[in-house]
């Protein structure tokens, strides 16, 4: 995920930090993507699947900017969903410019505005853009009516409409972005295209595959820790190198553990073969994938054990 040093910096280059904010499902995930030019958040039909305030950095020659990608800012119903309401707060507090998104094919809502009223302060000092995202979904004058209702919501600095999947507008965004940030040099090396550990990453991954064989059952009740991860040792010189990861996932109750574990353990089986690929892609390596289903009881209610699993 790393790669070489700081380069020699151009006059006029600029850096800084951008955050990307919605309801959960707003293709804020897929937006980062887009502009990192390869996955490092995870992304879902799910709602509420971004869990920490992950990093993608874009690297351009005239500049840099750090996409922090945060969770969907949500009315909260768990212990859980007030931290993670705390920790995008916290993220605009600290950015240069913020992207609030709104999906093309679903009209501005409470959820919508609910946020805006939270933004309105934050916009007295932070640039805060609008955009529309998903436009491949919809025909030309529905966006034109999003664009509509979301340019009444506020007075925004900026309003675009993108799409990650064409690419429509996406490079015209990373401008915008870019000429909102200060003169500065590079934050991080040339190459880097995330500050997150590379665990946090594999179990983010790992807890996608879990996430879409699961659907509408149980959204929010996994959780992933990985308890080692480390090179396997191999007395072949020829052979290729392999990194051992030995992760499990948590849920809430029995009952959700037959459901990731699924008949004679296909489900579970299906996650290991499609969280495999991913982090193999992400990181260049072949991977042995142990993995086992444990139950923490009610952890989104509860501090310790939302401690014990990362949050």
């Amino acid at each position: 995920m790393t790669g070489g040093g700081f380069a020699e910096v151009p006059e006029g280059f600029r850096s800084g930090f951008a955050c990307f904010v919605g309801r959960p499902n707003a293709g804020k995930s897929t937006l980062t993507n887009a502009l990192v030019g390869q996955k490092i958040a995870i992304t879902s039909s799910r709602p509420q699947t971004t869990r920490h305030a992950i990093r993608g950095i874009v690297h351009r020659d005239d500049a840099q900017v750090v996409l922090v990608d945060t969770p969907g800012l949500h009315k909260p119903r768990t212990l859980l969903g007030s931290r993670l309401n705390d920790l995008v707060r916290t993220t605009w507090a600290e950015v240069d410019v913020i992207g609030f998104c709104v999906p093309a094919d679903q009209p501005v809502g409470r959820g919508d505005e609910f946020i805006v009223n939270e933004l309105r302060s934050v916009a007295q000092h932070t640039p805060v853009f609008g955009i529309v995202t998903k436009t491949d979904l919809v025909e030309p004058p529905v966006v034109a009516e999003r664009l509509t209702e979301v340019s009444k919501l506020m007075d925004f600095t900026e309003v675009v409409p993108t799409s990650s999947k064409s690419g429509f507008q996406v490079s015209l965004l990373s401008d915008l972005l870019v000429a909102r940030l200060p003169e500065g040099p590079p934050l991080y090396p040339d190459g880097d295209l995330t500050d997150e550990p590379e665990e946090t990453l594999v179990a983010e991954l790992i807890r996608e595959a879990a996430l879409e064989g699961v659907r509408d059952e149980l959204p929010h009740s996994i959780a992933v820790v990985i308890e080692e991860m480390n090179q396997r040792e191999n007395d072949n010189p020829k052979a290729a190198p392999m990194l051992e990861v030995h992760a499990n996932i948590y849920v809430e109750r029995s009952s959700q553990k037959g459901i990731v574990i699924g008949k004679n353990g296909a489900r579970l089986k299906h996650v290991g073969t499609e969280s495999r690929r991913q982090i193999e892609a992400l990181l260049g390596t072949k991977i042995f994938l142990d993995l086992h289903v444990k139950i923490a009881e009610n952890w989104q209610q509860d501090p310790r054990q939302l401690r014990k699993l990362g949050f």
